[in-house]
């Protein structure tokens, strides 16, 4: 089944060439011409498989649009690609934090665009399936001090009470779970959820960090991702 994509952008020519281009790759495409429209083709059509969405519109613009999206339980889990003409690595983190899956900066190549939308659905697909190195039955529940992750419901409980967090927030933190105790580099953590995409950079497991201790603070458990100085990562309710 091909896949589907829906671009938002406010330039018509943009929209056109890229819809273009994605219908020849052998993705179903639909377009939007700002952040309210997009907004209403989501509710009035099925859920996309992805989104390439312009940063600089009018009106509600593609952070804003972003952040929206990741705060509704049924938009949440729709990747993410936004497009903009902001390319310092500030900028790049920005998009990143608003919960976008990659960023593609002005001018590109279509050519590149699509080798990401497909690096970028590649990766969803799997996030919907087990974790890369995943030996765990997915009966069993796994446990550190008051987090309980359940694989049967994907679902990860503090004290009882649902996280909420994103596709591979989950998958990192099913990682950790795994492995209580491990100090884990970027690039070890980067090869766990990431595989081969050498499109993804060490600096986007930073993000993915920072999103799973903002998922993990309302309940007090940020404090288990703890940094390891001149490493990386490792988890523990051992602080």
């Amino acid at each position: 089944m091909k896949p589907r994509i829906l671009i938002v952008d406010d330039e018509a020519p943009i929209r056109n060439m890229l819809a273009f281009s994605l219908n020849r790759a052998e993705m179903h495409v639909d377009v939007a011409a700002d952040g309210d429209q997009a907004l209403a083709r989501l509710a009035d059509s099925p859920h996309p498989d992805l989104i390439v969405l312009d940063w600089m519109m009018p009106g509600l613009d593609g952070l804003q649009l972003t952040r929206t999206l990741r705060d509704r339980d049924d938009f949440k889990d729709i990747p993410i690609i936004l497009l903009t003409a902001r390319g310092n690595e500030r900028d790049r983190s920005r998009g990143l934090d608003s919960g976008a899956d990659d960023y593609v900066v002005k001018p590109f190549s279509t050519r590149e665009l699509i080798s990401r939308v497909r690096a970028v659905l590649r990766r969803a697909r799997s996030e919907s399936s087990r974790a890369p190195g995943d030996s765990t039955p997915a009966s069993n529940r796994l446990q550190v001090g008051a987090l309980v992750l359940d694989p049967d419901e994907r679902r990860a409980l503090a004290d009882g009470r649902p996280l909420s967090m994103g596709p591979t927030e989950y998958r990192l933190l099913r990682l950790f779970m795994q492995h209580p105790g491990r100090a884990w580099s970027r690039g070890q953590l980067l090869n766990e959820l990431w595989g081969n995409d050498r499109a993804v950079e060490e600096r986007t497991v930073d993000v993915h960090i920072r999103r799973l201790r903002k998922a993990l603070e309302p309940t007090g458990h940020a404090g288990y991702v703890q940094t390891v100085r001149g490493h990386g990562y490792r988890f523990s309710d051992v602080v």
